[in-house]
């Protein structure tokens, strides 16, 4: 079951580079794997957090294929908008301080405030990129660093393999995303 998880997890990245709306379909499918490998780890909080993917998938497939569209087009991969950065900071200061006190004294976690934080991170990082905003590719380059150490600590090694491609690839991601971005822009002049 982790094999298969990390097998979609790479299609989902490769996906997610190209701006392929079926990235969030993949990204539907692959959570459903994971909860069972999660739970039977004891990763309470990323195995609920997989239920989050999976409604998220849905939901970043209605938005990218439905949403708000200007001139006829898609989305466009944009910076987070000012207004909304310190929203995001303090959604993501509460969900980490709420998961994790709650793993900590309702559950047998032996990681409640690092499984509480890359959870929330990837809350906030996933509606990012449902607006397509750049900066997730930073929030997930934090979150997946994190994962890859949590993930060994567990022994969930094919899903730490995976957050450790998918640290570097954050990067790599950010630039792909960055340079679109700059095109289209240009285009629009």
């Amino acid at each position: 079951m982790d094999v298969l998880g990390t097998t979609l997890g790479l299609l989902y990245l490769y996906l997610e580079f190209k701006e392929n709306i079926w990235m969030w379909i993949v990204g539907s499918v692959m959570p459903v794997i994971y909860i069972f490998v999660l739970y039977k780890a004891g990763i309470y909080a990323d195995c609920g957090m997989e239920v989050y993917y999976f409604l998220a998938g849905i939901y970043g497939f209605i938005v990218w294929k439905f949403g708000k569209k200007v001139a006829g087009k898609e989305i466009a991969i944009s910076y987070t908008p000012r207004s909304l950065k310190n929203m995001l900071w303090l959604v993501m200061i509460v969900l980490w301080m709420a998961m994790g006190t709650f793993l900590d004294k309702c559950t047998d976690s032996t990681v409640p405030y690092i499984d509480g934080l890359s959870t929330a991170m990837s809350i906030v990082g996933l509606w990012m990129l449902s607006r397509k905003y750049i900066e997730q590719w930073w929030v997930w380059f934090v979150v997946d660093a994190i994962s890859v150490g949590l993930y060994i600590y567990k022994g969930v090694y094919g899903r730490a393999l995976l957050y450790a491609i998918y640290t570097g690839m954050a990067i790599y991601g950010y630039f792909v995303w960055k340079k679109k971005m700059e095109k289209a822009s240009l285009c629009m002049k």
